[in-house]
């Protein structure tokens, strides 16, 4: 078990949807930025299905989960961008027109640090979160070797760590202990997900006790992380080094 990274200068976290990040390291990025770290954002999907209302306008929505995702990077402190590759909703594939992409991503913003799902947690059910961790796998491959791409004109690039969120099988954590809160207000900023993914009703009755809800479930998912490294909150990756 590894506690703690040093502080990079860089990191590109790599998620299927808006929010994504948010739930598997939000807390993490939030605490490298406010060490100075310059945390980027590269989402795969353009969120489309993120809704349980068969009436909304899809186009709406689109524009909606960016907008949330942009708000929820600066709550986290993110200084970096954020960046949507556009693939459709629940279609992502992780083939080698967007693994050009993902490398292409990796070369400009040059991260120490990549995070991403785990694509091989057993019994995943959702293929874009499988979709996304392969492709952010085989783009870090593509963005270190010099032989890919030499048409984009951009210098290959190693990253020297690779977390991945949603593991199965854990190995390093992160002491987020005083982060938890940045890590809820950023979840909390992507609104249109707040009754199919968090389950809050806004303007129920119970809205309050559906907030306090999933705070605790959040709270308690990284207290759990916490106690196996002797910290308050931690949250929990697979460390790959060997790049």
């Amino acid at each position: 078990m590894q506690l703690n990274l040093p502080v990079p200068a860089r990191a590109l976290a790599i998620a299927a949807h808006p929010d994504d990040v948010e739930f598997g390291c939000g807390a993490t990025l939030a605490k490298w930025s406010a060490a100075g770290c310059v945390v980027n954002h590269l989402v795969c999907t353009d969120g489309s299905k993120g809704s349980w209302d068969a009436s909304d306008d899809v186009a709406a929505l689109v524009v909606t989960r960016q907008e949330e995702q942009r708000a929820a990077a600066k709550a986290l402190g993110a200084t970096g961008d954020v960046a949507f590759l556009g693939a459709v909703d629940g279609e992502l594939s992780s083939d080698l027109a967007l693994r050009r992409e993902v490398a292409t991503w990796i070369r400009r913003f040059q991260p120490e640090v990549v995070l991403g799902h785990d694509p091989w947690r057993r019994y995943r059910l959702h293929p874009d979160h499988r979709h996304a961790g392969f492709l952010t796998i085989d783009g870090v491959v593509a963005a270190r070797d010099p032989h890919f791409y030499p048409d984009l004109g951009i210098a290959h690039w190693r990253p020297s760590t690779l977390l991945l969120f949603e593991a199965g099988d854990v190995d390093h954590f992160e002491d987020v202990t005083p982060y938890v809160d940045a890590k809820l207000t950023a979840l909390y900023e992507h609104e249109s997900q707040l009754r199919s993914t968090l389950h809050i009703e806004v303007g129920s009755v119970d809205e309050t006790q559906q907030r306090d809800r999933f705070r605790r479930h959040e709270l308690d998912r990284m207290a759990e992380f916490g106690r196996q490294v002797g910290v308050a909150y931690a949250e929990a990756f697979k460390r790959i080094d060997d790049l």
